[in-house]
């Protein structure tokens, strides 16, 4: 069970893992360095201990305290009792979710066991804004795929704000890093993959002809700015496009990818 511990001092440096969270490069290196990440919000927080991951300690105000009781029950991680006042101290924002964790990262599982009886996989590259990642998990989890493949230069699905967009769904979907970059799309194709890049290509077909028929499908998204590399765009078996109406090119990622999820999960 975790103990209780009230603490009235920002400074204590039992709340270090709490700190600036609004700072997004001193976060990354001390998560980093510690191997932890947190979740935020009654909900994130039980799916998180629900998935397995283990907590180095909690942060509430005393209001929140009898919504998580079951899962302090569970933990013998500490539980730091805090005003709301002083979390937003430590913090740099204001928690009105009123609960953060902090919790174990775990090793990245292979790509062989992220692809273990997958038929449809999102594949990413190079995307650096942590909302966008997270809101294409959640879309990719609620539209059912089965797992995701990050480039090694994507912003991180555990970064807090991450989390938060997906609901969780980090914790449920199976994703990890991929070793390869250069022969990434390649590497899928030979383990039966057709991987189906959305790009403005011009030899790009509507999302709903270039998925029709597959069994395993690969869909294939770019980075916020720039798209795919042309090394990923011309190594993908297919390229496609979302038809748009006159005078809107596209849409952004996240949006895109969760209408190329739906036409995908329905071919």
């Amino acid at each position: 069970m975790a103990e209780l511990v009230e603490i009235t001092s920002a400074d204590d440096p039992r709340l270090a893992d709490y700190r600036d969270l609004r700072d997004v490069e001193l976060r990354k290196a001390l998560e980093a360095e510690h191997g932890l990440f947190l979740a935020e919000g009654e909900k994130v927080v039980r799916r998180a201990l629900e998935a397995g991951y283990d907590a180095r300690s909690f942060l509430m105000a005393p209001r929140w305290l009898d919504g998580l009781a079951d899962v302090l029950d569970r933990s013998p991680a500490p539980c730091y009792v805090i005003s709301e006042a002083l979390a937003e101290e430590v913090t740099g924002f204001h928690v009105h979710r009123g609960a953060l964790a902090s919790l174990h990262r775990r090793p990245l599982p292979s790509v062989d066991e992220v692809l273990a009886g997958a038929r449809s996989v999102l594949v990413l590259e190079d995307l650096v804004d942590h909302t966008n990642v997270g809101a294409i998990l959640r879309s990719g989890a609620a539209l059912g795929f089965d797992a995701v493949l990050l480039a090694p230069r994507c912003a991180d699905p555990l970064y807090r704000r991450s989390i938060k967009v997906a609901m969780g769904a980090v914790f449920s979907l199976p994703w990890t890093r991929l070793p390869d970059w250069y022969d990434a799309l390649p590497d899928l194709s030979a383990r039966g993959y057709t991987t189906v890049a959305l790009t403005l290509a011009p030899d790009a077909v509507p999302i709903e002809e270039a998925v029709a028929g597959l069994d395993k499908v690969a869909l294939v998204l770019g980075s916020e700015g720039h798209g795919l590399t042309s090394r990923w765009e011309q190594t993908a078996d297919r390229r496609a496009i979302i038809p748009m109406a006159a005078g809107i090119d596209s849409l952004n990622v996240a949006a895109a990818t969760a209408v190329a999820c739906y036409v995908t999960a329905r071919r």
